[in-house]
């Protein structure tokens, strides 16, 4: 739906319109759910290794009831998720086994699907109550399977990150390739670390959170990588940890929106005291609508997902004019660059004068 951008308006609607985008938004309720049982039991899998299979060899062979197996399958063709020949026997759809069915793949999405239907779903179910209290179930200490989900559920942008934004960065990937030190703010399970630590061989990663949960994981992962020798992981407030002046970058991927608010200034201050002079942060987050009328911009649709979901979290997304106001008291006073990629993440770069 269209916006006036100098009214905020939008154009006149019908009854029957409004009903229309209502059903359209239940069928996307549905499509999110039959994804997650496509993922969860294996039969986006399935047809990736088996491709055309009938609903009857389906079901036999993952030991499922074929009723529900074939309401699966006709749903999912019905979706464009599933290709069929003149017998019935079905395949993948283009793409969707990188995105349903490889879980390393940095297009996989099944961990972001799953995101919604269970640990969203049950903070929807929990509103009510906290509408009334403004009570808040912080991402930290949830649950391991909730930090692993979350881990899958980036692990596309982390790949990017390393192999993609920071290589395109000149002077960045010039001072990681020659054997800088990356610091990572909110490593959680640490995959940006390994990520990291293959994509410029020579580099010095550490990663720093407040987490337990995640931290656990994150030292498992590195061991069984074989990186203990290049990377740490360290727990704690990243202004104690971590010595002033020890590292040529620090990043932050979908960390800085899940810093309360009041500590915001304190935490990007410490970034910066973490930098040697001429360092460079890196963020990649995501921007709130400042005003109603952005708010209908396809640019912020992404981030009103964000904003609704981990409400309940005690998350807030902040404003492009905030996060331009973090960087300036924190010492970065030079340019900031500002990019937009995927679905509606938000790039900035900045360089620390010192």
């Amino acid at each position: 739906m269209s916006t006036d951008t100098q009214t905020g308006q939008s154009p006149a609607i019908t009854a029957d319109e409004q009903v229309a985008r209502i059903f359209a938004w239940r069928r996307g309720f549905n499509a999110m759910h039959l994804i997650d049982l496509g993922v969860r039991l294996g039969l986006f899998k399935f047809l990736a290794d088996e491709p055309d299979a009938t609903v009857a060899e389906l079901a036999a062979r993952l030991g499922f009831h074929e009723p529900y197996v074939r309401i699966w399958c006709m749903t999912a063709y019905g979706f464009g998720l599933l290709e069929a020949d003149a017998e019935e026997r079905l395949r993948l759809a283009p793409h969707i086994e990188a995105i349903l069915a490889q879980p390393a793949h940095p297009r996989y999405l099944g961990g972001y699907v799953r995101l919604g239907t269970q640990f969203a779903t049950d903070d929807y179910r929990r509103a009510p109550d906290a509408f009334r209290t403004g009570a808040t179930t912080p991402f930290q200490g949830r649950s391991d399977e909730f930090a692993e989900t979350i881990a899958q559920a980036i692990a596309g942008v982390n790949v990017m990150v390393a192999r993609k934004i920071l290589r395109g960065l000149g002077g960045i990937a010039d001072r990681l390739d020659a054997g800088g030190s990356v610091l990572e703010l909110g490593c959680g399970t640490g995959l940006l670390q390994l990520q990291l630590a293959k994509a410029f061989p020579k580099a010095r990663c550490t990663g720093v959170d407040i987490d337990p949960i995640g931290l656990a994981a994150a030292r498992e992962a590195v061991r069984r990588a074989g990186l203990e020798d290049r990377v740490r992981i360290l727990e704690g407030d990243v202004a104690v940890v971590v010595p002033e002046g020890s590292f040529d970058v620090v990043v932050m991927v979908e960390v800085l929106h899940e810093i309360a608010p009041q500590i915001r200034p304190s935490v990007v201050k410490a970034c910066a005291r973490a930098l040697r002079r001429g360092g460079w942060i890196v963020i990649v987050d995501e921007t709130y609508p400042a005003t109603l009328p952005e708010a209908r911009q396809e640019e912020f649709r992404f981030t009103l997902q964000t904003g609704l979901e981990e409400l309940m979290w005690g998350n807030i997304v902040p404003t492009q004019a905030e996060q331009e106001s973090l960087l300036r008291a924190a010492g970065f006073d030079g340019p900031i660059e500002r990019s937009l990629f995927g679905e509606g993440f938000t790039l900035l770069v900045s360089k620390y004068a010192g």
